[in-house]
């Protein structure tokens, strides 16, 4: 027996379609927006997985909810890895799509009360409302509506919600790195930029901490017995400081500075704590080397330093097949109507977990937003529908190998 023909969705159909879901989205918006559910507010992060994980059961998705580790030694809410099968196997060229959203926001409990969800106009307001509750039901109303329209032209479609992004997904991490594995492309829903430009990478961030170690000594009666681990490490602050413009697009700093304990004894600790920023993974092992060499030649006699890597989050890295990803979407936003541009960001997030993993991952396919992380949070509305038809066009353009007209 053959197999069914493709369907190929027209792109004009899932405007119209994203147009007519528009007012339902809105609503959901504001009832997810008034879910208090900062990274460390348990019930509110699990409320909004309930909402998310009975939305996803109706799309015919199988939904895993994995309880995970406290971070920092605080409670986290679940993760949600959901899965659903198309009709296109991977021998016959059908792909593994992964989409990645967060259900924490930055803000604290009773945030939600003072400052509820409004619309101004055509821009909406409220906690998390752009980071990242609106891009999250970008991504669930996009899989509606290429279930409306019959399109399963791909191996497998898998929906990430994590619970934790905002303070670095340090109990999410391995989830999304596993959900990541064995997938073909990553689409991040955080939301677009102000400018509706898609981010095509993100730098990543190496967190080191140097221990200078010295010998006391009474600083009036025999301070030359001492190494003063204090000047040591304000020798290797200059050092470290010095690499900012070494390697383009690498960042420096040395956040955090300890020493001593009293005026009156030669300092015979320190510490120091680094961070690194970069948009390769070569950059971030050149740096270290950089800051190992600085280490291994302290300044002041009698002291020594030791390198600790304490965490790695992998760059979200500008490749081949992220740029083919993004000239999928440019020709869907041409035939939308509207051009597409992309950027680079600094900030990190679960794209760049799902990229460390070696999958090319596209970032920013929310709808338009910006402020995050402040009062006046906002997301354009009359994005919507336009960003939403756009990512189920890229999901159905992407799902086979040969692509769609």
């Amino acid at each position: 027996m053959s197999a069914p023909p493709c369907r190929r969705p027209r792109v004009a159909d899932l405007l119209s379609s994203a147009r007519t879901h528009q007012p339902r989205y809105l609503a959901d918006l504001s009832e997810l927006v008034a879910i208090d559910s900062g990274s460390y507010s348990l019930e509110g992060v699990n409320e909004v997985a309930d909402w998310v994980q009975d939305r996803l059961n109706r799309l015919a998705f199988t939904v895993e909810r994995v309880q995970l580790p406290s971070a920092h030694g605080r409670p986290v809410g679940d993760a949600l890895v959901a899965r659903k099968q198309g009709r296109l196997p991977e021998a016959r060229g059908g792909r593994r799509i992964l989409l990645a959203a967060h259900m924490d926001t930055v803000f604290d409990d009773g945030t939600a009360a003072e400052r509820p969800f409004r619309l101004d106009g055509l821009i909406a307001h409220g906690p998390g409302v752009s980071d990242d509750k609106g891009g999250l039901l970008a991504g669930l109303l996009a899989l509606e509506i290429l279930g409306e329209e019959e399109v399963e032209e791909y191996a497998e479609l898998v929906f990430l919600a994590t619970p934790d992004e905002e303070i670095g997904s340090p109990s999410s991490r391995k989830i999304s790195e596993d959900a990541a594995r064995g997938t073909h492309y990553g689409l991040g829903l955080e939301c677009a930029r102000e400018n509706g430009d898609l981010v095509i990478a993100r730098k990543g961030v190496a967190d080191f901490r140097l221990t200078v170690t010295g010998r006391a000594a009474h600083a009036g009666i025999e301070p030359e017995r001492g190494a003063n681990a204090a000047l040591a490490a304000a020798h290797l602050v200059v050092a470290l400081q010095a690499l900012n413009g070494r390697w383009d697009g690498v960042t420096v700093n040395v956040g955090v500075v300890r020493a001593g304990t009293r005026a009156n004894i030669v300092c015979p600790t320190a510490e120091l704590l680094v961070e690194v920023r970069a948009a390769t993974s070569a950059d971030v092992r050149r740096v270290k080397a950089a800051i190992q060499e600085a280490a291994d030649r302290p300044e002041v006699p009698g002291t020594t330093i030791t390198l600790e890597q304490l965490d790695l989050c992998p760059p979200m890295e500008d490749t081949a097949g992220s740029r083919r990803m993004l000239a999928a979407a440019q020709a869907a936003a041409a035939s939308l109507g509207f051009a597409l541009g992309a950027t680079t960001t600094g900030g990190v997030g679960d794209a760049n977990l799902i990229a460390g993993t070696g999958v090319p991952v596209l970032d920013g396919l929310g709808p338009v937003g910006g402020s995050d992380h402040t009062p006046q949070e906002w997301l354009d509305t009359a994005s919507v529908p336009q960003r939403v038809a756009l990512l189920a066009a890229l999901i159905a353009s992407l799902g086979s190998q040969t692509g769609t007209s």
